[in-house]
């Protein structure tokens, strides 16, 4: 079945006997063209079925309206607050979203920039895989000045920008918070330590227990996905302990209350036996009982402000080959999982 022929400015203006300029200004609400005119273009445009060719407009002005975002995975509460908190400013801004998931691997991840390359986004927000090694497919952006702004997961690269928290100083608090609640055996239970976001959870975890005269010991580092099943599977190696922990301070809400659960179910009584801090606030953390203390991750935030610094570079306000890196603040919302005291 062939297509119908896209109705044109050039019909409109054929058939209201008027100037092709008249009804091309008439579309873009110009407000030279008399309102009585308008109405009609407009009233012939909808009753035509004209579509206004966004496609052609963006090329001549070198601009798509659109930002690519690449997130690991899109079935988490965190990277969905970030997600929201990026359309709010994209959209008051009059950008759409290309968004894409990695599905922590970083082979998906180049397939996903050579996507937005060649959609021609106008710049890309990314938040890295787990097992993302080299930085070297985002190097087509930078040679065609097309900003790039890393979230939460990033790297450190000369011509891009990063927006984190001070994942140490978030991780030194939780496990200095355990250790003053009594805690001389903590486990800490992370993933793959290549990514800034671990790596430095796992050094705040140790500048800690280094401060409080507590030796580390690599047996108390468990290394999963973070899923809830890798809780569970967390929670089977601390029974398998000899000497079990008692505190527990996991890199994410969900797999803590995998691992809670799981301990739970085989007597295990929190924070009594075994005290728990979580990352990120998720609301599971105040479903799961005892309710879970936690680092309260800015999300949202995080999403608004990678969003405004992609279009304030797009927009020339700040230049956009950028060193910088922007820390935004959390906080230890400490619950009852974590309260071994009578306070």
């Amino acid at each position: 079945m062939s297509r119908e022929r896209e109705v044109t400015i050039y019909d409109i203006a054929d058939k209201l006997n008027i100037s092709i300029a008249t009804v091309s200004r008439a579309l873009k609400d110009d407000p030279v063209v008399n309102k009585k005119t308008k109405k009609k273009i407009f009233e012939l445009a909808e009753e035509l079925g004209y579509r206004s060719n966004h496609f052609a407009r963006n090329l001549r002005n070198q601009r798509t309206q659109t930002i690519g975002v690449i997130v690991p995975r899109l079935n988490s509460y965190f990277m969905s607050t970030v997600i929201a908190g990026i359309e709010n400013v994209a959209n008051s801004e009059g950008y759409n979203l290309i968004i894409s998931q990695s599905s922590e691997s970083e082979q998906k991840e180049k397939m996903n920039a050579k996507t937005m390359f060649n959609n021609r986004v106008d710049g890309l927000l990314v938040s890295l895989s787990y097992d993302t090694n080299d930085l070297s497919h985002f190097d087509q952006f930078s040679k065609k000045n097309i900003p790039v702004i890393f979230f939460d997961r990033a790297e450190h690269h000369s011509n891009f920008t990063n927006v984190l928290i001070d994942n140490r100083k978030s991780a030194y608090e939780a496990t200095t918070h355990l250790i003053k609640e009594g805690c001389k055996r903590i486990v800490h239970i992370t993933a793959n330590p290549k990514r800034n976001v671990y790596v430095d959870r796992l050094k705040g975890y140790k500048e800690a227990l280094s401060e409080n005269d507590i030796e580390f010991k690599e047996d108390n580092l468990i290394i999963g996905n973070l899923s809830l099943e890798a809780g569970i599977d967390a929670a089977a190696q601390i029974l398998m302990m000899k000497q079990r922990p008692d505190g527990v301070l996991v890199a994410n809400d969900n797999c803590a209350v995998g691992c809670m659960l799981a301990l739970k179910q085989s007597g295990i009584r929190i924070p009594q036996d075994i005290a728990f801090v979580g990352f990120n606030n998720d609301p599971v953390s105040k479903v799961i009982e005892p309710n879970l203390t936690t680092v309260n991750y800015p999300g949202y935030e995080m999403g608004e402000v990678a969003a405004r610094n992609l279009i304030n570079h797009l927009n020339g306000v700040h230049p956009i080959y950028s060193t910088n890196t922007i820390v935004l603040r959390s906080e230890l919302i400490i619950r009852a999982s974590s309260q071994r005291h009578d306070k």
